[in-house]
């Protein structure tokens, strides 16, 4: 069977250190921080005070106030970077809709509208008084839905759910839907708004929150030392995909190629990676071998790099046994050290720091590191605090997830 190319040719993102695309891009290569303390409620009484926020949004600067208040957060925010990246695409009218598909991810959805109901419902005297838009709001699914319906877009349309690798499987997907030619164009990406009490106290509950409340903006460090747990980011990333064909034939803008994908599970632990880095090493093994490429061809992979304990050495392990000697060629770096996590929207917008690394040609950085950690090879190019150009041909993009799924995207300079 031939399958058909994939291309990527819009970009859209929200994020702790940049509202659009060329915003966050610029963040990214200065090394700017999104960690602050919480706004969005008083967190005195958390055992993490800090939070990587949206900063400076104003929902209805995008979507009519009538409207945005029938949708959580993280629909709020699937809208706008969705509409980003269209206009960006050059999507038009004259397309064929029913061959336009959006594949959107989430690991929690919406958590802000479940607390409130539900906690207004605890707080009363039991009669069940539920706002109609209760379920629509939360409902994972909702984000495409909406995103389908303002658009007229009728081709493929579902939402994936796998923790912190949701929106790197619905580019996956996306990808495997074009290239089987199931659909010309798909918005793939996904978006999370979990900086709420319940979020933090959750994460905070299973220790996997960073508690460096006496600097937020240097508390998402991967590879130090010292690091203790991630920073809980917000936001949303969305990614065009297009049959190669088809974009050239209405003279899109092509930023670069998808060219494999890969998933696997560490069968291994609700929280915590397999030790030795097993899943990992599956996921890249292969999204190297979707892509049919060979490990010395690739140059950037920007890791899961949580910045907990246990998870940035598991990854590192698997990098150092896919690639061999060649790990000391590549360069690595975490964006999380800036952005801090976004959960289920991480893989969209660290996918998008792949896709601009391969056009900037250059590395974005891994912020805050000021201790070696000796378990990790000095020979290792951890793109430490500063940005690094180097030619980048292809960029390999991990997210892996609670309950043991990994997913890896493989993306290709194209001329």
């Amino acid at each position: 069977m031939n399958l058909k190319r994939v291309v990527v040719t819009g970009l859209g993102a929200l994020t702790p250190i940049g509202n659009n695309v060329p915003a966050y891009w610029d963040s990214l290569v200065k090394g700017v921080s999104g960690a602050a303390i919480i706004t969005k409620f008083n967190p005195e009484k958390h055992k993490t005070k800090f939070a990587c926020e949206v900063k400076g949004f104003n929902v209805e600067d995008f979507i009519e106030r009538k409207e945005s208040r029938k949708m959580d957060p993280f629909t709020q925010y699937a809208v706008v970077v969705s509409e980003e990246a269209i206009k960006d695409a050059g999507i038009t009218n004259e397309l064929n809709p029913d061959r336009i598909g959006v594949i959107w991810g989430a690991g929690i959805g919406g958590l802000k509208t479940f607390e409130e109901e539900v906690g207004g419902f605890a707080k009363g005297e039991g009669t069940p008084r539920f706002n109609p838009f209760f379920i629509p709001k939360m409902i994972i699914d909702i984000s495409a839905g909406y995103i389908s319906i303002r658009n007229g877009f009728r081709g493929p349309n579902f939402s994936t759910v796998s923790a912190c690798a949701s929106s790197s499987n619905a580019i996956i997907d996306a990808f495997n839907y074009i290239r089987l030619n199931k659909a010309d164009i798909i918005i793939a990406g996904g978006s999370e708004a979990a900086v709420v009490e319940s979020g933090i106290g959750g994460f905070n509950a299973c220790k996997a929150l960073s508690e460096r409340n006496d600097s937020p903006a240097t508390a998402s460090r991967p590879f130090d030392k010292n690091r203790d747990g991630f920073v809980m980011g917000e936001g949303a990333g969305a990614l065009v995909l297009e049959e190669y064909e088809h974009a050239k034939a209405r003279g899109a803008k092509i930023y670069c190629e998808v060219i494999g994908g890969g998933l696997s599970a560490d069968a291994y632990h609700l929280t915590a990676p397999h030790p030795e880095g097993l899943g990992a090493r599956n996921v890249l093994l292969n999204a190297i071998s979707d892509a049919g490429i060979q490990p010395s061809e690739v140059d950037y992979i920007n890791v899961h790099g949580t910045s907990t304990p246990l998870g940035d050495i598991a990854e590192v392990k698997a990098i150092q046994e896919v690639f061999g000697d060649h790990a000391f060629q590549l360069n690595i770096s975490s964006t999380k050290s800036m952005t801090g996590h976004l959960l289920g929207a991480a893989g969209a917008i660290e996918a998008i720091a792949s896709v601009l690394a391969i056009k900037n040609q250059i590395v974005p950085p891994t912020i805050n590191h000021e201790t070696p950690d000796e378990q990790f090879d000095t020979r290792l190019n951890l793109t430490l605090n500063k940005a690094q150009s180097r030619t980048i041909n292809i960029a390999i993009s991990n997210t892996f997830g609670f309950g043991g799924h990994n997913a890896s995207i493989v993306l290709r300079k194209i001329d």
